[in-house]
């Protein structure tokens, strides 16, 4: 796919004075932006800034209550999702849309044919999929079964899935959330070869340091308007994290301290794999009273298990799970609880919310069942309902009061209930998965600071993370899980990202393997 028109530089989108309304809320205040030929920009903001809704207008899933849109000179329709497919806009969502259990070739073309032509064309289809791979370089099979590709392959496949439906302007929504930094190198290689190819990329992400490497220009979003625009080559982290939340944003760093004894102990854990769940390999892990364990690895390694198996979801199926040097002598939910063991899950809305219940209800979700929340079988609604304020208050949750359904609440606002009723009781052990994913860098900055505060007051947490930059700014000790394998501890400082990253695409484990 060579793009020969528009020439580099001219505009080939044009979003004009949108503005769109919730009721009362305004979640875009006539924004207005310009993307060139050959030309990235960074589009950041807050949680809660604006940006879903305004990539929810481009592609016709919302209408404007005021503006158009504009792609290469002719207005879209509003709220028209096919015309803006027909236009050459193409999206590449942080959540994978793929069926795992079709060939990459099926998933690149599905939806393309009408089912009368089905199966008609596959050969054009191969040497075109073949020719974009070339081209980007874009390297993956077309009959491999998109469910035993790795998550940089299955990325790839995203991209030539839009390529093939001939984007010309393509939308990048945390492209690297679940990538090892050598694949995050890989896809900024590609995109630097389809931006010289004529490509137009619009890059939604919080990591600024890859916005700094890969974007020309920054457009920042607050409470719905535009509030800067700068050149990358003009500007610094440290501006960008300002100019996003209103106020200079200093992340925290958890200084070094000697652990105590051993909360929690895995000791030689396997469980059997479920489904296209990897299980967990002759586990041994060690949680300490006043110690931040990091563990780092590409999504699918066996970090779910391990959560549900900390969580009390998941029984082992061989070795040995101790709490405080004591075996319990059963494993649940319950007893997890009833041990001081708290979570932050890894989904906020699938298993750490339920939407329609409001704040005070998902502030007891774990605890309802406790006094003062619970009296002879009762609901103890105004000890709720208080412990709920002080949760808002204490940890600056932007809501409409105790009563407002959370599924109202922005991502940033919900994952602050969620660590005030994980750490409000006190717990002994917190689990944290993914305590920051999609969470804008002031958001990112409270989480951390609430759990190096947990760490010093003698909890044992478990940061369980993707993000490379975030294990080792927090992490006392640092594991790298592959395979539902676990590596050596790493101290902090002693292990480079590169490093870390040959662990997780299982390089480490080889001389390991071979030394056991």
């Amino acid at each position: 796919m060579t793009v020969t028109a528009p020439q580099a530089g001219d505009i080939v989108l044009r979003l004009d004075n949108i503005t769109k309304r919730f009721g009362a809320l305004v979640a875009n205040s006539a924004i207005s932006l310009d993307l060139k030929r050959g030309e990235v920009i960074a589009l950041l903001g807050e949680n809660g800034a604006g940006k879903t809704t305004l990539m929810n207008i481009l592609f016709g899933h919302y209408q404007a209550d005021e503006g158009r849109v504009e792609v290469f000179g002719q207005t879209l329709p509003p709220g028209n999702p096919r015309a803006a497919l027909a236009a050459g806009v193409g999206m590449v969502h942080q959540h994978f849309t793929l069926a795992d259990n079709l060939s990459v070739l099926d998933n690149i073309t599905l939806g393309t044919e009408s089912l009368w032509s089905r199966g008609k064309g596959r050969q054009a289809a191969r040497a075109r999929i073949a020719a974009l791979s070339a081209e980007f370089g874009l390297a993956v099979h077309p009959d491999a079964r998109v469910g035993s590709l790795s998550v940089g392959e299955r990325q790839r496949v995203e991209i030539l899935k839009a390529l093939y439906r001939d984007a010309r302007i393509l939308i990048l929504d945390e492209p690297t959330a679940v990538l090892t930094p050598q694949e995050t190198d890989a896809l900024f290689e590609t995109l630097r070869k389809a931006v010289a190819l004529g490509l137009s990329i619009i890059f939604i992400s919080h990591k600024l340091h890859e916005v700094m490497a890969i974007a020309d220009r920054c457009i920042v979003l607050r409470h719905g308007k535009v509030v800067g625009e700068v050149n990358t080559h003009a500007t610094d982290r440290a501006s960008l994290a300002a100019l996003m939340v209103g106020s200079a944003v200093t992340l925290p760093k958890a200084e070094a301290r000697v652990a105590g004894p051993v909360l929690l102990r895995l000791d030689h854990v396997s469980t059997r794999a479920r489904g296209t769940a990897t299980g967990l390999s002759d586990l041994s892990l060690d949680l300490c009273s006043g110690q931040i364990t990091g563990l780092a690895g590409v999504s699918g390694n066996g970090q779910a298990v391990l959560a549900d198996l900390i969580s009390g979801l998941v029984r082992p199926d061989a070795g040995r799970i101790e709490i405080a040097g004591v075996e319990p002598a059963s494993w649940s939910p319950r007893q997890a609880l009833n041990h001081h063991i708290a979570r932050i899950p890894e989904d906020r809305h699938k298993t750490g919310t339920i939407s329609d219940f409001n704040l005070t209800e998902n502030a007891v979700l774990e605890t309802y069942s406790k006094p003062p929340f619970s009296r002879m079988g009762w609901m103890n609604w105004p000890a709720a309902e208080d412990f709920a304020r002080g949760i808002i208050a204490r940890y600056d949750v932007r809501c409409q009061g105790v009563l407002q359904r959370i599924r109202l609440l922005s991502g940033g606002n919900m994952q602050k209930l969620i660590l005030g009723r994980v750490l409000e009781p006190g717990p002994r052990i917190i689990l944290a998965n993914q305590p920051v994913r999609g969470l804008d860098v002031g958001a990112i900055a409270y989480v951390h600071t609430q759990l190096i505060a947990a760490r010093d007051s003698g909890a044992a947490v478990l940061l369980i993370s993707e993000d490379l930059d975030e294990i080792q700014s927090l992490s006392d000790v640092i594991h790298v899980i592959s395979e539902g394998r676990l590596s050596p501890g790493f101290a902090r400082g002693t292990t480079t990202a590169a490093e870390l990253g040959l662990w997780m695409a299982g390089q480490g484990f080889e001389g390991k393997d071979r030394a056991a």
